[in-house]
């Protein structure tokens, strides 16, 4: 009884063992590469556990590039995964490429990787050109009158340029500023709706796609509407500007008029004040002349009815106006 009991223990030790060290060994994932015809050691496997590296996430994608007749270095592709690419994008990238006879290596498509880019898109936009809609543009005839276009550009990817080179932003970017300097040179905003062909042929000869990602295939206008009239709008801007100045100039001179008149006002109430006080020695001065026998009585009475014809005269004009006036009021 006690030897069966020890037997099972055995068992037991033995089965953990072995479950812990086929765990630990890809005894699998090695048979797999080796009938696929992938000669990798299983040490090899053992090494990259050690290493911290899934053995599957490089004997996969290691098996499909054999498959697909390319000899990668198994050394170069666990380097890549170590250095935070994606092995299995890259080599499906690989095969892509060969398929439709494009010239990529490995290098060049592990670096593609590293900078973040989607390698395999990039080949499938090399192999099937994208289409890039920009929203509308505005853009301002010589005329005055606004254009809202929109524009559909058809680009490939330039597997030369993917590293370094900028994005969908540009190409987006450039074509919009084409389009309003296309859109600015022309004279009259009828010509534009006209031959709109003319936009995308004159922007598509600017070479937009320099130091881009991309290679532009052709450029279509999508749509093309009438805006605003901004020249009208700019005109009325500019009157109404001048309308203000013009207004602002006016108050400036009736302030000054009105600070003008306040000082001939208070120059006459200054002579005046002057008039009544020399007014006040007329009496003394007469009286003096009188006391000094340089006045006589008969003298002072004359000037006296003087004044007093002169006061009548000017009564009896003012009453001669006020009739000429109620008469002209009557007409």
């Amino acid at each position: 009884m006690n030897s069966l009991i020890a037997l099972m223990i055995f068992v037991a030790i033995v089965f953990v063992l072995l479950s812990v060290l086929l765990s630990f060994i890809p005894v699998g994932l090695w048979i797999t590469a080796y009938f696929s015809g992938v000669k990798i050691g299983i040490f090899t496997l053992v090494g990259m556990r050690f290493r911290r590296v899934q053995p599957a996430r490089i004997v996969r994608p290691l098996i499909k590039t054999t498959k697909a007749g390319m000899n990668l270095d198994i050394d170069k592709l666990e380097a890549h995964l170590l250095a935070g690419g994606d092995v299995n994008r890259v080599a499906d990238a690989l095969i892509a490429a060969q398929r439709a006879e494009i010239n990529l290596g490995f290098e060049r498509a592990a670096a593609i990787d590293l900078a973040g880019r989607d390698v395999l898109q990039a080949v499938q936009v090399s192999v099937n050109p994208k289409v890039i809609e920009t929203p509308k543009i505005s853009a301002v005839a010589k005329d005055g009158i606004e254009m809202m276009v929109k524009a559909k550009v058809t680009v490939r990817a330039n597997i030369d340029r993917l590293i370094g080179g900028s994005g969908e932003e540009t190409i987006i970017a450039r074509v919009g500023e084409g389009i309003v300097t296309t859109v600015g040179s022309s004279n009259d905003h009828k010509a534009v709706l006209e031959n709109p062909d003319s936009i995308s042929r004159t922007v598509l000869e600017k070479g937009l796609d320099a130091g881009t990602a991309f290679e532009i295939l052709s450029i279509d206008i999508a749509d093309i509407d009438v805006g605003r009239n901004i020249g009208a709008e700019l005109q009325t801007d500019q009157a109404e500007a001048d309308k203000r100045i013009a207004q602002a100039k006016a108050e400036e001179r009736r302030a000054m008029a009105v600070a003008r008149e306040q000082e001939m006002k208070a120059a006459v109430q200054e002579m005046h004040a002057k008039v009544v006080e020399a007014e006040a020695e007329v009496p003394r001065a007469m009286a003096a002349a009188l006391r000094d026998g340089k006045l006589g009585v008969m003298d002072y009475y004359n000037m006296r009815n003087i004044l007093a014809d002169t006061s009548m005269r000017e009564a009896i004009s003012q009453i001669n106006k006020d009739k000429e006036n109620n008469k002209n009021n009557k007409k």
